[in-house]
């Protein structure tokens, strides 16, 4: 695997190295004894997937606070998304900043998201599907939200979003 940090304090992406012959490829998705090497935390409790049937389909921006945060190790296993995360740490050098990144099921990308970092994601391919690891169970009364088109985020989504949930359409604005 290897570990690239993003502009944004303790974001990562990590890229699967496959190891090919005529028979296909290996690749390692998680490593516990990497990810400590990075100081990133080892444990996760749960595996979440998202199907999205259409292009244009967007999910989030969302996070949990304190006591229950959730950081997350997104992948893309079918199809295409553009995932954004914001930084909502007001002690962090690089609060309220943002960062995209495509992630397809050929690039073999995946997004480490910190605890109290925004997340969301936009479908580029139809029957797209999400898998991902999250290191703290959902809390309803801890749960947030950031609009999507918040104007002082100015986030630059490559396709207009065409499917939004009420709820994430009506987020508050910062």
């Amino acid at each position: 695997m290897k570990f690239e940090p993003t502009p944004l304090k303790d974001a990562w992406v990590v890229t699967q190295e496959p190891h090919g012959d005529e028979r296909g490829y290996f690749a390692r998705a998680y490593c516990q004894k990497e990810f400590e090497t990075h100081g990133l935390p080892p444990t996760f409790v749960q595996c979440n997937t998202s199907f999205s049937r259409d292009v244009g389909t967007l999910r989030g921006l969302h996070y949990q606070i304190d006591p229950a945060p959730e950081t997350k190790f997104m992948r893309c296993v079918r199809g295409a998304m553009y995932d954004v995360i914001v930084d909502m740490r007001p002690d962090s050098p690089t609060y309220l900043r943002h960062f995209g990144i495509e992630l397809t099921a050929e690039n073999g990308k995946m997004l480490f998201v910190p605890d109290n970092f925004a997340h969301g994601f936009l479908t580029l391919a139809p029957n797209t599907q999400a898998y991902y690891l999250v290191g703290g169970f959902y809390v309803p009364g801890c749960e947030r939200g950031v609009r999507y088109n918040d104007p002082k985020l100015g986030i630059e989504w490559p396709i207009e979003p065409g499917t939004v949930s009420d709820k994430d359409r009506n987020w508050p604005l910062l």
